[in-house]
């Protein structure tokens, strides 16, 4: 974690990833779990196409994360929102469907898919300009401070990858207090 902090503490645009948060057992559980959940579809051809799961229950799995989150960033920090997404082929979200955020807090995103989808990335943009890119990556943690001038965009999934699935758990977390 020592290199990680480094790393989060380099830039003025703080991020940075976990390349093996967990393993294939630990996301293949967690997928089938969301499964069960039922996903909500999502379809507003201007902002995004997707499935989502608002809230998901994985306290054990959330709980671990945001201690990577601590230790990583060196901040007191604590869940404020979670939600799953699922991204098909065909699907995606655009800058346009991301919010403001006041402050400065941390969005997490673990990839649970099951194999990496070429081109299914994460895009962070500060003033609209990309600074950092999470690519589909199964186990994988990234780490972005989001703040006023910070959005983010899931790219398209081809539908020449049929069968495609990218499962991605997002995690915000706040300041304590």
């Amino acid at each position: 974690m020592v290199n990680l902090r480094a790393e989060w503490n380099a830039t003025s645009l703080p991020s940075a990833v976990v390349p093996s948060a967990i393993g294939p057992e630990l996301a293949t559980e967690a997928r089938a779990r969301l499964e069960r959940a039922d996903y909500t579809r999502y379809a507003l051809l201007d902002r995004g196409n997707y499935d989502e799961v608002k809230s998901p229950r994985e306290p054990e799995l959330i709980a671990a994360l945001a201690g990577i989150a601590k230790a990583v960033t060196g901040r007191s920090l604590e869940v404020a929102e979670v939600r799953a997404l699922r991204l098909l082929p065909g699907d995606y979200v655009l800058v346009r469907h991301d919010r403001v955020h006041e402050g400065r807090p941390v969005e997490l995103v673990l990839d649970l898919s099951a194999q990496s989808i070429p081109d299914a990335e994460v895009h962070y943009r500060h003033r609209g300009q990309v600074f950092f890119v999470f690519p589909s990556t199964p186990g994988a943690l990234a780490l972005v401070e989001r703040g006023p001038t910070v959005m983010s965009n899931h790219t398209y999934v081809s539908k020449l990858h049929a069968g495609a699935s990218v499962v991605r758990l997002i995690i915000l977390l706040h300041e304590r207090p």
